[in-house]
C-alpha cells in the first residue's frame, strides 16, 4: 500500500509506501515512483524483465539507490516499471552486516501516446527520507524532485 503525503512538501512529490515485509514495502515504493509520473500505474505492462542488484550498510540507503536506479533508468533506457519482484539478504563483510538486493523490475517502453504522463520524477531526494520497522511491518516516507 501506499500514499502520497500532500503536506510535507510543496515543490516536490512525496509518499508513504507500507508492506508487512521489506520487500512488499520496496515493491509499493516503486509502484509510488511509478505513480508519481503517471495518472494509471495499473497501464503500464510487465512486458519487458530488468535486473537490479544493489549493496548497502543501511535499509535506507538501499531503498534510495533501488529507487535511483529506477529514476536512471527512466531517463537512460526509457523505461517505466510496474511490478517488481525483490529479494533481500542480509550478509556479513569484513565484519558489517551487508544488505544485498537482487530484483527484478518489469515494465515497458514509454510511450506517450498509451501512457499518461503527468510530471518526470527528476531524482529522489533525502529531504524526509526515512525507513522504519512498525509493528505491522515496514514503513517508508520518500520525497521526489520534479
Amino acid at each position: 500500500m501506499y500514499r502520497y503525503i500532500d503536506e510535507l512538501t510543496s515543490a516536490d512529490v512525496a509518499f508513504e509506501a507500507i508492506g508487512k515485509t521489506r520487500e512488499e514495502m520496496f515493491s509499493e515504493a516503486g509502484i509510488a515512483l511509478l505513480g508519481v509520473m503517471v495518472r494509471d500505474p495499473k497501464k503500464i505492462e510487465p512486458k519487458k524483465k530488468t535486473r537490479i542488484r544493489k549493496k548497502a550498510e543501511s535499509v535506507e540507503k538501499l531503498l534510495f539507490d533501488f529507487l535511483d536506479e529506477l529514476v536512471f533508468l527512466k531517463d537512460a533506457k526509457q523505461m517505466f516499471y510496474s511490478k517488481f519482484e525483490v529479494n533481500i539478504k542480509e550478509k556479513k563483510e569484513k565484519e558489517k552486516t551487508v544488505l544485498e538486493l537482487d530484483a527484478f523490475a518489469y515494465g515497458e517502453k514509454i510511450d506517450p501516446k498509451k501512457h499518461d504522463i503527468v510530471i518526470d520524477a527528476k531524482a529522489v531526494t533525502m529531504h524526509h527520507f526515512k525507513v522504519e520497522k512498525t509493528d505491522k511491518g515496514w514503513r517508508c516516507q520518500v520525497v521526489i524532485d520534479v
